[in-house]
Order: structure tokens, then C-alpha cells, then sequence
């Protein structure tokens, strides 16, 4: 065997044949490697479309790879030397192969780049970490951005980055310094924040679908045989998993959805997944599409007169605006950001949050099409899922540990901050000003879903009261002292001066008959395995 200078390292979301790891590979004396082990499914309790999703992706860049003529070692998870994890696969792996480096773009993930630093270390090698240019900053640039500020605040991040990549930007008005956005505003939330008309959405194209081939039908049997206890179901997996397909993809919701997306991205509607949404949140996080190119497609598609201006700027605020943000704050504040916990939330996480088995119409909609697709949009992450488990008092690395099990784009980097610090305020306000605290009222005005169900949200006690205007309440009770203090949550905490005693005695008692399970749970609710408690650190 010829003597190996570089093994190249490439993780399940990084399927980019330019990324830095490839910069000056030379066949002749590197090679590639690249693994599929257990426990990456079981760290968390993985559901079947996620890790269908990302077992499927790598095979499909496996040919990718070597269509390009780069060498690659390739361990597949039904491999009878298949070692089970990154570090003792790595480990053997070096062993045989006898690389003099290892190189690799730099992970998404504290707990995998600590395994491999592990490695490198037990093996004598230099590890190479290289940027991921799949980002428009750096984490140096991030870092760079927040030191000194007495309060982080993504609005301020977005507008630099508008700036300095020129992005929906106009020369500066006569006497005026400095470049002014489009339209005279950075934002347009006012104008999208609609709720869809009570027929729902009109002339919605299908999901731009891709029909399993080959090796994907041969994955979705791998796991459902391995991984049958395991969440979700496969039936309707169509996912985009090479370059080609997520670029089919952009293209799809370019034409189709992004015209209505900045009206409707707040709206949900029972039944419906997809809407005007892109569903290419996990083709990025693999890295088959990078953002450069799919904001330019967005800024373009307004130029040409294509999209309002609203739309195009409400999108790209989610790609170079949060996107971008939420990567900083976790790389800037692991790994003690994992532990936070600033609202001292201690409860279980709902065992029916695994099955969808609750009657509450809005939560059984959002978890049902979770199971059945590994999607759901943001809202329905932040204001039903996250929002319930916020107010029902949820351990945030519970709820830190189903967002990562269960939906097909979640990576650790951009799914943790989101989930404990937007959502469940965990990081006591490092990356949200404020709790997204809100009684069912506001489930009501953004969809149907309270029609159906045996809730009402306008009471917050009694037989018939809605669990989210319930714990609402209860929720400003148990945290009067801290949320008087947050000027944004002021107005909302004096709002409890109109509740009588009798009255607050009651909502705590409802809510602590919901925490016990008393209410918003059928009787079929699937327990959660064991496995699903076992959360990495």
C-alpha cells in the first residue's frame, strides 16, 4: 500500500465535494473517509426519517466521491467490522490505513469534535480543522461581532451581514454615508404575520418530491429492520439527498412558494406540512446547497420582479440573518451552553410528544406530521411544541433531545440554540430578548386547529379551558419575580393584578393535573424507551 498522507475526514453533513477539507487533495497520496455508526442514531432516540436522511446522503456522495476519482474508505452500518461509533471506528481505521494527518472541514458538533480530537491524540496525529466556508461568518467574525456588547440581538448581526455582502442594499440617499436597505426598512415582520383565509392556502403546488432509487429504498429497509422501535415512519420519505436534487429543489421553491412565503410564514393549517415553506433546511445542513447561492436566488427572484420584496427579505432574514446568528452562539458558548437552565425547568418531557397521542388538536397535528415526515415549520416548533413544553416547566435538554431525535435537519449547531434559547429561554435571554409565553388565543388567530378541538382558548380554567391558556397563566405565576424584571414581559405580568386569588388557585391546580398527565393525553400514549433519556454532554 502506498504510503497515506492526508485521510480526509468528511462527517454526515458535510456532502460538499468544494468544502476546505478537499483543498489541495491529491489522489495520488490521500484518501477519504467516511462512516456510518449506531450511535449516532441512539445518542438520541433517532427517528427513522433522520437517520434515513443522512445515511442515504452519504451513500449517495460515496459515489459522488468516487465519480470524482478520490479515494475514499467507506464503512457502511451493516459492515461485520462496523465498530458502532465514530471514535472506535476512526480509531481501527487508523490503525490500518497508517495516515500521517488527518484533515477535516470543522464539525457542527462539540460532542463529535471532541471524539475526534480524542482520536488524534491516541493516534500521535495532527488533526487539520479547516473553516467551513459554508457560512457567510466565521466564527472568529462572530466572536469579533459580540465582544463588548452588553446584549447580543440577532437584528443588529442581520444588519452588518446585509451590509458587508451587500444584500437587499441601495446606495446611499444624497447626504447620507452609508448604504440604506431596500424599501427603506431592514424588516418586514408587520406585513408577514397573516393568517391564511378560512378556505386555506389556494393554488399550492405539491412538495417538490423525489422518489426513492436504489439506495435509498435499501437504506429505508435497513432502518426499518435495525431501527424498528425507533420513532416515525418512512412512507412518505422523499427527501432531495445529492446536489443535483437540492438544487431542484431551490429552483422548485423559488417559483412556486417564495412568492406567498413572507405573508404566510407564520401561518399553519391542520393536515398541511409543507405550505409556503422551502423544505430546504436539511438539504443546507447537509451542505448539498450552501447559502450564498440560495440567497442570491431569493435577492434575484425579487429583482426580476419575480417575488415582493417582503417575501424575498423575510426568507433571507432566516438564512443570512438567524441561521448565521444561532451558529455563533453555539460555537462561542459551548459547552457550558448545554446546561443552562435559567427558568429551573425540571419536568419529563410528555410521553405522548413520541406518538402524537394527545387531544389537543394543535399539538397532535404538529407531532403526527413530525413522526410521519421529520418536518415541521418554525412555528409550529416555536409556538406549539417548544411553546407547550416552555409553559408546562420541560427539562430543556429533554426537549433539547426529541428536536434533535426527531426532525431530518437538525444539527446540534443550529438545533440547541434554537431549541434552548428561542424556545425555551434556557439561556436566560442570551439569544431571545424575552419567553414566547402566549396563551392559545394566539394558536387560534394563526390557524383553524381550535375549531376542531374540544379546547377553548379564550378560558383558562374549567373543564374546557385550553392547556396553553392554562399554563400561560401559571406559567406568569411561577415566574412573576424574574419576567416583572424583562421589560418586554412587563405589560403581560401586571396583567395577573386582574386575576383574583381563587382564580390563580384554580389555574395552578389545572395546570399541575396537566403536568400530571391528567389532561391533553389519550390513554394510548407510547411511553418513551430508555435510550431517549441517555443525552450527551
Amino acid at each position: 500500500m502506498a504510503e497515506l498522507r492526508h485521510l480526509v475526514l468528511v462527517l454526515g453533513d458535510q456532502l460538499d465535494l468544494e468544502a476546505a477539507a478537499f483543498d489541495g487533495f491529491d489522489a495520488s497520496s490521500d484518501a477519504v473517509w467516511m462512516a456510518e455508526v449506531a450511535e449516532e442514531s441512539i445518542h438520541v432516540w433517532s427517528s427513522k426519517p433522520r437517520t434515513a436522511l443522512f445515511l442515504s446522503a452519504m451513500r449517495h456522495f460515496a459515489e459522488a466521491l468516487q465519480q470524482a476519482g478520490r479515494p475514499l474508505h467507506y464503512t457502511r452500518l451493516d459492515a461485520p467490522d462496523n465498530a458502532g461509533s465514530l471514535h472506535a471506528q476512526l480509531l481501527a481505521d487508523i490503525h490500518r490505513l497508517r495516515p500521517q494527518a488527518l484533515v477535516m472541514t470543522a464539525p457542527g458538533d462539540w460532542r463529535v469534535l471532541q471524539a475526534l480530537k480524542s482520536v488524534a491524540e491516541a493516534s500521535g496525529l495532527v488533526l487539520e480543522l479547516r473553516e467551513d466556508r459554508h457560512f457567510f461568518c466565521s466564527v472568529r467574525e462572530f466572536a469579533a461581532h459580540a465582544r463588548g456588547r452588553k446584549s447580543l440581538r440577532m437584528e443588529y448581526f442581520y444588519r452588518e451581514q446585509r451590509k458587508r455582502h451587500g444584500v437587499l442594499m441601495q446606495s446611499p440617499a444624497e447626504g447620507a454615508s452609508q448604504p440604506e436597505p431596500l424599501g427603506g426598512q431592514w424588516n418586514f415582520d408587520a406585513d408577514n404575520r397573516e393568517a391564511l383565509a378560512g378556505t386555506g392556502p389556494a393554488d399550492l403546488p405539491p412538495r417538490c418530491r423525489f422518489e426513492p432509487d436504489t439506495i435509498t429504498r435499501e437504506v429505508i429497509a435497513h432502518v426499518n429492520r435495525r431501527f424498528a422501535a425507533h420513532p416515525g415512519s418512512l412512507d412518505s420519505f422523499a427527501w432531495p439527498l445529492t446536489r443535483p436534487q437540492a438544487l431542484q429543489a431551490l429552483q422548485a421553491f423559488i417559483e412556486q412558494r417564495l412568492p406567498l412565503f413572507g405573508r404566510y410564514q407564520d401561518a399553519m393549517w391542520p393536515g398541511d406540512a409543507w405550505l409556503y415553506h422551502s423544505h430546504l433546511s436539511a438539504a443546507l445542513n447537509l451542505k448539498l446547497l450552501s447559502p450564498r447561492e440560495v440567497v442570491a436566488a431569493a435577492e434575484a427572484a425579487f429583482h426580476a420582479g419575480h417575488v415582493p420584496l417582503a417575501s424575498a427579505e423575510g426568507f433571507i432574514r432566516q438564512i443570512l440573518g438567524w441561521r448565521e446568528y444561532v451558529r455563533g452562539i453555539y460555537w462561542t458558548h459551548m459547552p457550558g451552553y448545554l446546561e443552562r437552565n435559567a427558568l429551573g425547568a425540571q419536568e419529563p418531557l410528555p410521553d405522548w410528544y413520541w406518538s402524537g397521542h394527545t387531544d389537543m388538536a394543535c399539538l397532535r397535528d404538529a407531532l403526527q406530521q413530525t413522526l410521519a415526515h421529520g418536518y415541521a415549520n418554525h412555528i409550529q416548533r416555536l409556538m406549539v411544541t417548544g411553546l407547550f413544553a416552555l409553559m408546562l416547566g420541560v427539562d430543556p435538554k429533554q426537549l433539547h433531545a426529541w428536536y434533535l431525535a426527531v426532525y431530518v435537519d437538525a444539527v446540534e449547531w443550529v438545533e440547541l440554540p434554537n431549541t434552548l434559547g428561542m424556545s425555551q429561554y434556557a439561556d436566560g435571554g442570551l439569544l431571545g430578548s424575552k419567553p414566547y409565553a402566549a396563551t392559545g388565543k394566539y394558536i387560534q388567530r394563526m390557524s383553524p386547529h381550535c375549531k376542531g378541538c374540544r379546547y377553548d382558548p379564550a378560558e383558562r380554567v374549567g373543564a374546557n379551558a385550553c392547556p396553553f391558556t392554562t399554563l400561560y397563566w401559571d406559567f406568569l405565576l411561577r415566574h412573576e419575580a424574574t419576567l416583572a424584571g424583562n421589560p418586554r414581559m412587563a405589560l403581560q405580568v401586571k396583567n395577573l393584578a386582574r386575576i383574583d386569588d381563587a382564580q390563580k388557585q384554580a389555574v395552578q391546580q389545572r395546570a399541575a393535573a396537566i403536568r400530571r398527565g391528567e389532561i391533553g393525553a389519550m390513554r394510548n400514549s407510547t411511553p418513551q424507551p430508555a435510550v431517549q433519556a441517555e443525552l450527551h454532554v
